[in-house]
């Protein structure tokens, strides 16, 4: 039985999907109360009857895309496919996670930045901006990706580092420590870029080369 949320009623047309606003029925969260308005669903599938998730404003969650745990979506946000967002992960702004990607744990997809193929962002990880990520890229523990950055294919972004700019990461490249790849480099293959190393300008780091620099 569904004691958390109930639909108002009102409905809305996302990509050719009837979606319906929701209500709560109870005290959800801090910020979530007993009668407070909530975004759109198009079933109860997509967001969970139990936990704090909860979908605000004009934030849209639909076809097989599921919202559990204590996730959020803000905003004019839409998370669809057969995306999930779980945990304390929070999707904000304009920003898209959809197909098989992840969020989750207390990641944070927000502005115009996009996730999606089967991409994982998930610890405490950001992606921001007008990013990118895709394929089975992955980015997590406090990495930043942001700008119009695109990290992709086997590409994974960990530890501290940055990706920003027009920067690109791709192949099976590791990029962690806190490393920095911005302007309009690239790295791409099984390169490595670690410690505090800065790899910038249009540089090119790839097949199995290796950039780090000691702090």
């Amino acid at each position: 039985m569904n004691n958390k949320y109930e639909f108002t009623g009102e409905t809305r047309d996302v990509s050719g999907r009837t979606l319906y606003r929701i209500r709560a029925l109870r005290d959800i969260r801090e910020d979530v109360a007993a009668g407070d308005l909530g975004g759109w669903i198009e079933s109860e599938n997509n967001l969970a009857t139990e936990g704090g998730s909860w979908v605000y404003h004009n934030a849209a969650v639909y076809d097989n895309a599921r919202v559990y745990g204590n996730a959020r979506i803000f905003g004019n946000a839409e998370v669809y496919g057969s995306a999930r967002v779980v945990g304390e992960a929070r999707v904000c702004d304009e920003a898209r996670v959809y197909d098989e990607a992840w969020v989750y744990d207390k990641a944070l997809v927000y502005d115009k930045a996009i996730v999606y193929d089967e991409s994982l962002i998930y610890d405490e990880a950001q992606v921001y901006g007008c990013a990118e990520v895709c394929w089975t890229a992955e980015v997590y523990d406090h990495a930043l990706v942001y700008d119009k950055a695109k990290v992709f294919e086997e590409a994974r972004v960990y530890g501290a580092a940055q990706v920003y700019n027009a920067a690109r990461v791709y192949g099976s490249s590791r990029i962690y420590g806190r490393s920095r790849i911005y302007d309009s480099a690239r790295v791409y293959g099984d390169a490595r870029v670690y410690g505090d190393a800065r790899v910038y300008g249009r540089a090119r780091v790839f097949d199995k080369a290796q950039v780090y620099e000691k702090a």
